[in-house]
């Protein structure tokens, strides 16, 4: 199948800054070869000309307060202050997390004036390296799904074609970076989602191991471990630049720990080659579109220009279970917040389908079932350590079927197959998340019709600098542009 990039929707030509990576354009803010408004002022304009057509950032503040800040930035430099390793970049942080003073809505008109007086910590971070916080990216009603849509905002369309999805729920945030619009991206990934809407918008998208980055601020500290925050770019490099920022312990985060060095400087060692064991649809138990495995394979080969040899994998595990593992431990977790707004009259009748589907089934699970999904969580796991005793990544396709029409809220099949949940789509992305290692996105191609794909690389646990360093030389060997 050939490979090609598919012509973009009516969107302008990128201008020059915006086009240069997120490393190129923060070193060029310290060395003053670029200011931080010349900046702002290039990219802000990219988002006027460009966000119409696409609905990616909402909640963008107002162009004369960004300024300001940008002004703030270039003073700084000029007088010679140390400068954070963000200083002067424009980010739209994604609407799941907190921002102080900007309005926060979850997707969901329950929080539809909601401005938080609190960061969530890696925001708190962002800022603390200088970054010019300049809106929201969108995202589906409290991050339910892969297709990013709500009441609120409406929906986000694919940076490719405006009938498709951008996917989700980080789609506002791949499609800002992959039409230019902002240098890097947050998202965040529960059963997917920095992996999908990368893998539909032909850019980067990395889930960092359990504890990385610091969860909050939240009352579910010791609880809430499947969902994580993480980093998103059109080059690795970017992602490493941000995850850097991201990531490390916070004593309000007890699960959190330092990372052993900085991913940006150890991508400066080059990955020299390893073994990859090649998962694909688990022998057909999962449904597949057909093509997306063609494109993954392909994908494969050219890891063998960088030294690493694949393998097709043939694993004995109840694929089954560790669904319904991973639906039962979603709903004790999200589920159970959502079954406390769902509890309020005036809130339910608020919320989508989806929702109350994850807030009922919360109020009916027992401890019994949510102890027996820990239990084939930890078999998982267990399982995937013995596949990393002979292989160095594991990899699969990261989505089961392409970019698909943006009205359409969630496929009910695949390749012949009824999908039981808004969610069994996305089933291949609960490997990973039920792991708690390591996973990326890299982009692997287009189909016929010119819709993107990509395939997630999984790691071992807390070996997030060696993915990373295994996708920046697979993305040396791309023959198209990411993003």
């Amino acid at each position: 199948m050939t490979v090609r990039p598919a012509t973009r929707h009516a969107i302008p030509p990128t201008r020059d800054i915006c086009s240069l990576s997120a490393v190129h354009i923060a070193d060029a803010i310290r060395r003053k070869r670029l200011s931080a408004r010349e900046v702002s002022v290039a990219f802000l304009n990219r988002i006027e000309a460009v966000n119409p057509l696409v609905n990616a950032i909402v909640s963008l503040r107002d162009r004369a307060e960004i300024l300001r800040e940008a002004d703030a930035a270039d003073a700084r430099i000029a007088r010679g202050e140390p400068a954070g390793a963000l200083l002067g970049l424009p980010i739209a942080i994604k609407d799941l997390a907190l921002t102080k003073g900007l309005k926060t809505t979850f997707g969901s008109p329950i929080f539809a004036d909601f401005v938080p007086q609190e960061d969530d910590y890696f925001v708190e971070r962002i800022r603390q390296a200088g970054a010019i916080i300049i809106g929201k990216t969108n995202t589906p009603e409290f991050g339910l799904g892969s297709n990013t849509y709500n009441p609120v905002f409406g929906p986000t369309l694919n940076a490719f074609d405006p009938a498709w999805t951008a996917g989700g729920s980080s789609g506002g945030a791949a499609v800002a970076l992959a039409l230019d619009m902002v240098p890097i991206a947050d998202g965040s990934d529960f059963g997917g989602s920095l992996r999908n809407p990368a893998a539909y918008n032909n850019i980067f998208g990395f889930r960092p191991s359990q504890g990385l980055i610091p969860g909050g601020p939240s009352p579910e500290v010791f609880y809430a471990q499947i969902g994580v925050d993480g980093p998103m770019g059109r080059t690795v490099r970017d992602m490493a630049l941000l995850l850097d920022v991201q990531s490390g312990y916070h004593p309000m985060a007890p699960l959190s720990y330092d990372p052993p060095g900085s991913f940006l400087t150890g991508l400066d060692t080059p990955a020299i080659g390893g073994r990859i064991g090649w998962l694909g649809d688990f022998g057909g138990t999962i449904a597949m579109q057909p093509g997306i495995l063609d494109l993954c394979e392909a994908a494969l080969a050219r890891f063998a220009d960088i030294s690493f040899t694949s393998e097709p994998l043939a694993l004995d595990f109840d694929v089954e279970a560790l669904w319904q593992a991973f639906v039962t431990l979603r709903q004790a977790s999200s589920g159970c917040a959502l079954n406390l707004l769902a509890a309020k009259p005036e809130h339910r009748r608020l919320l989508k389908p989806e929702a109350l589907w994850e807030a009922d089934g919360a109020a009916r699970l027992t401890a019994s079932q949510v102890y027996a999904a820990a239990l084939v969580r930890t078999a998982w796991l267990h399982a995937l350590l013995l596949l990393f005793e002979r292989f160095d990544l594991v990899a699969l396709p990261s989505a089961q079927l392409f970019p698909f029409d943006v009205h359409t809220h969630w496929p009910s099949e695949v390749a012949g197959r009824t999908m039981d949940s808004y969610h069994r789509w996305m089933q291949i992305s609960c490997f990973a998340s039920m792991s708690g290692c390591p996973a990326v996105n890299i982009p692997v191609g287009f189909d016929a019709q010119g819709r993107p794909m990509g395939m997630q690389l999984i790691g071992r646990p807390r070996g997030d600098l060696a993915v990373l360093r295994a996708a920046a030389a697979y993305e040396a060997t791309l023959p198209w542009p990411t993003g």
